[in-house]
């Protein structure tokens, strides 16, 4: 029997890579490959841990993968791998603005990554830098009040003016309302989707599903053509949790997928906070629940920034490594900024770049002639410092 893999490039014919910043063809068709085995997660992380790559994970062969405890059929989805699935994953991913990021990618975010039951991949749409930036989870009932859409949103405002990025998982009701109210602020949201990253769910959910992708982030565990299924949902939540500084729950029924998402943002060791509500409302006993559980009752958004601010700092620290560039300052309201000050070094040049006026991203990679990748990177950086903000996908200097 033969024990030995082809190499990821002898499946399919060459193609282009997608940008200076996305991985190796070969690469990204073993890390395709690995995501398409399916089944339980912990063996092929555990793999790529050991090899430091998916291309080197693949080459191991049926022996390899059955000391790693791959299962039969993960091992028989490596060894006759659906290649026109495949490569219909990796055209769409040749589309500008689209990442798979992989276990070993350095832009896998560093808290997902400390969380239970990490996913293998993430495929991204938007620049997947962004998924560092300290983020607060708003999310609720689907069926959600209009009080309840109303509080949704001016928590969302205010998390937003305070800096942080406001994450949900959009669908209808408390979560569309949060993504609706950062965009509407000009600041960063991210969904985590139950579908692949190109399949809107709920269908009236479409136009935003859409502003997401050109204003904010969209990102999945889930192949590109994925359609809703049950199952999915419960471990979209555990992404949305692990991402997250912080859970905020508006409105709940007893049994919920927002009471999921709060227990498994506090198994990852993650801060929740309930707001209360009238006893005659169905849809606050899961958040009274929540609250004799242990979660912190608040009434104001800057009760949550207060309890996240230090975790924020460890973000910035862990960004700033990343980056190699000493930790300064934190833009987080609340924090301590050196606002006006230029920076030294690279983020000097970007910050003469950026001018007096408003720039987009595209604009200043021709003025610095550095990838839109590294861009993003030194500019959360940056916002995080409180030098710079952005509003509607533009950049300023903070004044």
């Amino acid at each position: 029997m033969d024990t030995t893999a082809a190499p990821a490039s002898d499946l399919f014919p060459p193609l282009e890579r997608a940008s200076p910043d996305a991985p190796g063809d070969d690469e990204l068709l073993a890390l395709l490959a690995l995501v398409d085995a399916g089944g339980a997660t912990a063996s092929r992380r555990a793999l790529l841990e050991a090899t430091g790559s998916a291309a080197a994970a693949l080459a191991l062969g049926p022996l390899g993968w059955r000391e790693a405890r791959l299962t039969d059929a993960q091992q028989a989805r490596l060894r006759r791998p659906d290649a026109a699935r495949l490569d219909a994953h990796r055209a769409w991913l040749d589309t500008p603005g689209r990442r798979l990021v992989g276990w070993c990618d350095p832009d896998y975010p560093p808290q997902l990554k400390r969380s239970p039951s990490p996913p293998l991949a993430l495929f991204v749409v938007g620049e997947p830098a962004r998924l560092w930036h300290p983020t607060v989870a708003v999310i609720g009932s689907r069926a959600a009040t209009p009080a309840g859409r109303e509080n949704a949103a001016r928590f969302a405002d205010a998390f937003a003016r305070a800096g942080f990025a406001v994450g949900s998982g959009l669908a209808a009701g408390i979560d569309a309302a949060a993504h609706r109210a950062a965009l509407d602020r000009g600041a960063l949201t991210i969904a985590v989707l139950g579908t692949g990253p190109d399949v809107a769910y709920p269908p009236g959910n479409r136009d935003l599903h859409a502003r997401i992708a050109t204003e904010g982030v969209l990102v999945s565990e889930h192949p590109p053509g994925t359609g809703p299924r049950r199952e999915h949902f419960p471990s979209r939540n555990r992404i949305l949790a692990g991402l997250s500084l912080g859970v905020v729950v508006i409105e709940a029924a007893e049994r919920s997928g927002a009471l999921i998402t709060a227990r498994l943002a506090a198994e990852a060791g993650r801060e929740v906070f309930a707001l209360p509500g009238s006893i005659h409302n169905p849809l606050a006993r899961g958040c009274h629940r929540l609250i004799r559980d242990g979660a912190t009752l608040v009434e104001t958004h800057s009760e949550v920034t207060a309890a996240l601010a230090n975790p924020a700092l460890e973000l910035a620290s862990n960004l700033r490594g990343r980056l190699a560039t000493p930790i300064q300052h934190h833009g987080v309201a609340g924090l301590s900024s050196s606002a006006a000050a230029r920076p030294e070094g690279l983020e000097g040049s970007v910050w003469d770049a950026i001018g007096d006026d408003p720039v987009g991203i595209d604009t200043l990679a021709l003025r610095t002639g550095l990838t839109p990748a590294a861009l993003s990177s030194m500019l959360l950086a940056m916002e995080l410092d409180g030098r710079i903000v952005t509003q509607h996908g533009r950049y300023y200097r903070v004044r």
